[in-house]
């Protein structure tokens, strides 16, 4: 099936939402609130994953106190949810329709996700976000985006990145000499260990012919444009 242009899904980092000792500031919420109104005022329709990390990491817990990382892993889906129905809220009170479709099922506070329900919400112009990662332990946010936006025929997975604008070729802040590279294949991806997302989600990608566009979480709107941040090839 031929990938749906006009649909995008982007990846958001919880630590990108946070700053110092705040969980949330609300400049950056207002920043990505516009970003997403401005991508829709183009004819997308836009669905996000947004991560835990600014309220819990579950590698930082396995291991500890006796804490199985399947345990640790399925906290860290709770704070994706924590911070999904954050956004909502807030995106709403911006005059965006939001949705939160949840892997792990909570009726009380958000949908459980089925993608036909997903797809029918996204076609009446309303933002779904994805919390809950897979649902199951194992699994980042990374391959959580690569997988729905695959399921949804999506036809950009967009990963809005926290302090740089794509990708390089080491650590920009670590390196001085590390450059950004404007195209590269999701197989030079991995075969030189680039951290743009976990391998799992760049294996999908690849194999599934899905294009990934890496941005600044400033700019996540531009990621048009052929002369800003990272195109990787799905080959």
């Amino acid at each position: 099936m031929e990938k749906d242009k006009k649909k995008v899904l982007i990846k958001l980092s919880g630590g990108a939402l946070s700053s110092g000792d705040d969980k949330y500031t609300e400049p950056t919420l207002k920043q990505t609130a516009e970003k997403i109104k401005n991508i829709q005022e183009k004819g997308f329709e836009v669905a996000l994953v947004v991560g835990g990390g600014n309220l819990f990491r579950g590698r930082d817990l396995a291991g500890n106190l006796s804490i199985r990382r399947p345990t640790a892993d399925y906290i860290g889906m709770l704070a994706t949810v924590q911070n999904a129905l954050v956004l909502r809220d807030y995106f709403e009170s911006q005059g965006l329709v939001v949705r939160v479709s949840s892997a792990i099922s909570m009726p009380q506070i958000c949908e459980s996700y089925m993608p036909q329900r997903a797809r029918r919400h996204l076609a009446k112009g309303r933002v779904v976000i994805f919390a809950g990662g897979t649902g199951m332990p194992y699994f980042t946010t990374d391959t959580t985006a690569a997988q729905r936006a695959l399921e949804l025929n999506c036809g950009t997975l967009v990963l809005a990145k926290d302090g740089v604008d794509g990708v390089y070729s080491a650590d920009p802040k670590l390196d001085s000499n590390a450059y950004k590279i404007d195209t590269i294949s999701a197989s030079e991806v991995l075969e030189r260990g680039l951290k743009v997302a976990d391998a799992t989600a760049i294996s999908l990608c690849r194999d599934n012919q899905l294009p990934i566009k890496v941005v600044s979480m400033n700019n996540l709107d531009k990621f048009e444009d052929d002369n800003y941040g990272t195109l990787v090839l799905p080959e």
